[in-house]
């Protein structure tokens, strides 16, 4: 999220499933995400994951103040996601040189699902989430198991995202160096059209 993809804003979707203003639904939405972010690495299989997913949905309905009856099928409905414009050529450049790409994030074992509804799945050749790994960025495990999958020493490495917390602390206390994905500027990269250049 912020580096390969974004979330359309589900605020509209939610409001007219929900039958609340859009201000309700959305305040409802970051009780519902800050819910999320707090348990997210309880949702590493399916089964725990729709577990996660229904105590989430409690929260948005709790915090809508609506019956909670139908709201899981709302909050899902409501969550799509996008690719950036700039993700599948820069993956699609960078693998036609023949370097191993590796998805690293904080996400649910669901995020193999979300990136190939968005087409970036085949551009990739691993996908590694914390709740699977069972450790969040910046924690040193899921940088190791990124590495694993690459098949590659740390010093070998490159590590692109839009977090100085997560990704780039992260990245740098395993030994990986990291580039700062900002695309409001102020980072290593505006957009992910700028890293064949770097890596050249």
């Amino acid at each position: 999220m912020g580096t390969l993809l974004r979330l359309v804003p589900p605020g509209p979707a939610l409001a007219g499933a929900l039958g609340v203003d859009l201000a309700t639904a959305e305040s409802a939405f970051r009780a519902e995400v800050a819910y999320y972010l707090e348990h997210q690495l309880d949702g590493r299989d399916a089964a725990s994951l729709a577990d996660l997913r229904a105590r989430s949905a409690a929260v948005l309905a709790d915090a809508a103040g609506v019956d909670p009856d139908g709201v899981l099928d709302a909050l899902m409905a409501s969550l799509r996601f996008e690719a950036y414009e700039d993700a599948a050529p820069a993956l699609a450049e960078l693998r036609a040189r023949g370097l191993r790409l590796v998805v690293v994030s904080n996400w649910d074992c669901s995020l193999p699902e979300v990136l190939e509804r968005i087409g970036l799945l085949p551009l990739v050749d691993a996908v590694i989430s914390s709740a699977v790994v069972g450790v969040a960025k910046p924690g040193r495990a899921i940088f190791d198991a990124a590495l694993a999958a690459a098949g590659c020493r740390a010093a070998e490495a490159v590590h692109v995202g839009d977090s100085l917390d997560n990704d780039v602390r992260g990245a740098h206390a395993a030994g990986i160096r990291p580039l700062l994905l900002a695309r409001d500027g102020g980072g290593d990269l505006l957009t992910l059209g700028e890293l064949p250049a770097l890596l050249s």
